[in-house]
């Protein structure tokens, strides 16, 4: 038993580290893989643990940039028009794409676990958002940089990113359709997108933190298990993020578009087999 929940550890980990990150949706994929081999769920916890290794991942991965961001608020937070004229705007635009999920996790939440997570939904988010992926990394010319985005482009960017609640659409998937759409390159659409992960995954973690102090979901796991769905979690979501953006540096969007694809006609498969 120890060594079947151990495999399943690692699969999950994996899975969790490169869809959480890759535009191919990651609920998606956590929801179909046990519905179709018929697991067991692990509960809170874990879901709470793989969160966790993902969230450390984007920490390390983006230290630099989180240490400038937090030096530069610091440095400014007293003095708007220097903080204005170093055009360093990102910590800003996380903050306000944060919002637009939170209002939506707040007010939908309920009916999205209820009614949205069913195999036939997460087909038609898949083909719809796949085919304006490709629609948009078609059209951006990738003129602006990241250091320009305002806070409009980053309110843009937050409501994209709520409508992600829904399985099968995909929080950085989403997110970088919309950066694309405003103008920006592939490669900072998606370190735009890895940023603005690092508050909605810790809300996740955290949020499951919550629910499992309030219950006792999920059956009683054994300590390494839990390590290794959080080591496999970590490393797999930081080579992923390496790895896709040096991808993006001369390569486009449209293999994760026909990965979505095949993915949403072999789940029809399954569903009228």
């Amino acid at each position: 038993m120890l060594q079947e929940d151990l495999w399943r550890a690692v699969i999950l980990g994996m899975l969790q580290g490169l869809t959480e990150f890759l535009p191919i949706s990651s609920s998606a994929h956590l929801i179909l893989l046990p519905w179709l081999l018929d697991w067991e769920p692990f509960g809170i916890l874990f879901d709470v643990i793989l969160h966790g290794g993902t969230l450390l991942a984007i920490l390390i991965y983006f230290r630099g940039d989180w240490k400038e961001l937090a030096v530069n608020i610091i440095r400014n937070g007293r003095n708007p028009e220097r903080r204005l004229s170093t055009g360093d705007r990102i910590a800003d635009a996380v903050l306000i794409a944060t919002v637009p999920a939170v209002m939506v996790a707040l007010c939908f939440r309920s009916w999205i676990e209820e009614v949205a997570r069913t195999p036939i939904l997460i087909v038609s988010t898949l083909t719809l958002f796949a085919f304006l992926l490709w629609w948009a990394d078609r059209r951006s010319k990738g003129e602006q940089s990241l250091s320009q985005m305002n806070l409009k482009q980053g309110l843009v960017v937050g409501v994209a990113q709520a409508i992600a609640l829904i399985p099968g659409v995909s929080r950085s998937g989403i997110t970088i359709t919309a950066g694309l759409l405003l103008g920006f390159s592939r490669g900072d659409s998606a370190r735009f997108s890895f940023l603005l992960g690092t508050p909605v995954i810790f809300l996740a973690a955290a949020n499951g933190i919550f629910e499992l102090l309030q219950s006792s979901d999920g059956r009683a796991l054994d300590p390494t298990v839990v390590i290794v769905g959080a080591l496999v979690s970590f490393v797999t979501g930081f080579y992923c993020i390496k790895y896709f953006l040096r991808f993006l540096e001369t390569r486009t969007f449209t293999p994760f578009v026909l990965y979505r694809l095949i993915l949403a006609g072999v789940i029809l498969l399954f569903c009228f087999w």
